[in-house]
């Protein structure tokens, strides 16, 4: 291994969430679901296995929305490809594109989140911007209007973290506020009700103490500074922790530990790595995708496994499957396979992690719904 990957080896508490941006570039690989050109590689077909999207080296960020994926370069330069219906890759049209495309000729982008048909990203001065869809006020644009290129939210410049989910965003502030928008059809956003969905950035509460915070396809998840655990919203398959499977549409603490540090939501399900290195998860599981070695689903925290050398996690936007990096930068994944988006090189369904190929370089992994993008 070259000086070069050492420089950026993953460490126990790195905590991706497809939103970080590095100062090194790796390569950018793709596997799973084809159809609308999301695996980048300028064509339809699907592949069981990562291949290389072209030959550029300088990739630092990605995130995988549902059928469509933006990235980050070294340069500070946003790219996005695949669907395209709603405006999501930020191109001024909605033109599905099976390569990576740069949006706009800037190279002050920070951080990227992708959601169902939408984007977020923030900008190096703080500024937060978005794109896509709109029908719930995702967007957060006091209106309901979809946009095919980033438009800015607000004026502010204090934004340092932002997530989504189905059809509801997040957002923290440098001041350790959390704030939400877009559906709120089960409590998504936090704000002790279900009456309405909101067109605009909303503060859940009054607290300054949330370090991160990430959406499932209709729930919420986040961790304090104290390493506090929180969920909220829909809680049909127990994805919420708190041992029963009732909605509730404010924060409510899963159990009492301080010791939760990564974190992060599929569509029905839940997963977070503790300060320790062990891995947990909780929720829908009918496809194995919580990695247990069954299909039980479950309402609390369940260990997976006993190691102790995970980094990072991503769960997948369909909530069926998942990808995961150990501190040894090997790559792990399961659950459903009908696509080859475990990239095993096969299409059998796994309850419990098994390794994608050899390699010990990967960095970051980001799952949509049924494709996987990866930098190493």
């Amino acid at each position: 291994m070259s000086m070069r990957w050492q420089a950026a080896i993953v460490k126990p508490g790195f905590n991706p969430l497809g939103t970080q941006t590095a100062t090194l570039g790796y390569n950018l690989l793709t596997w799973g679901y084809n159809a609308d050109g999301e695996l980048g590689l300028n064509n339809r077909t699907y592949y069981s296995s990562p291949k290389q999207v072209g030959s550029l080296t300088d990739w630092s960020s990605i995130s995988s929305g549902y059928q469509h994926s933006a990235l980050i370069k070294s340069d500070g330069t946003l790219w996005t490809f695949g669907i395209n219906s709603n405006g999501q890759l930020g191109l001024g049209n909605t033109t599905k594109y099976s390569s990576p495309k740069q949006v706009g000729a800037l190279t002050n982008w920070s951080t990227i989140a992708s959601g169902r048909n939408y984007t977020l990203a923030t900008k190096t001065n703080g500024t937060l911007w978005s794109w896509g869809s709109n029908a719930f006020g995702q967007l957060g644009l006091f209106n309901l209007t979809s946009y095919s290129s980033p438009k800015q939210i607000g004026v502010l410049t204090t934004w340092s973290k932002i997530a989504t989910g189905g059809f509801h965003s997040l957002g923290i502030k440098t001041d350790g506020t959390l704030w939400s928008w877009g559906q709120n059809s089960y409590g998504q956003l936090g704000y002790g009700t279900t009456a309405s969905n909101y067109s605009s950035p909303l503060q859940i509460g009054a607290l300054t103490t949330w370090a991160s915070i990430v959406g499932g396809q209709n729930h919420t998840v986040a961790v304090k500074t104290d390493g506090t655990l929180w969920t909220w919203g829909y809680n049909e398959f127990g994805m919420l922790g708190i041992g029963n499977i009732t909605n509730y549409s404010s924060p409510k603490q899963v159990g009492a530990l301080t010791t939760w540090l990564t974190i992060s939501a599929s569509g029905y399900s839940t997963y977070s790595i503790k300060t320790d290195g062990s891995l947990w998860s909780w929720g829908y599981n009918s496809y194995g995708g919580l990695g247990l070695g069954n299909i039980t689903k479950y309402s609390s925290p369940k260990q997976v496994g006993a190691l102790t050398n995970w980094s990072q996690i991503s769960g997948a936007k369909s909530g069926s499957f998942v990808a995961s990096i150990k501190t040894d930068g090997t790559l792990w994944s399961w659950g459903v396979n009908n696509y080859g988006q475990l990239g095993s090189g096969n299409i059998i369904y796994y309850s419990s992690p098994k390794q994608v190929g050899s390699l010990t370089t990967w960095q970051k992994v980001s799952c949509g719904n049924t494709h996987t993008v990866a930098i190493g």
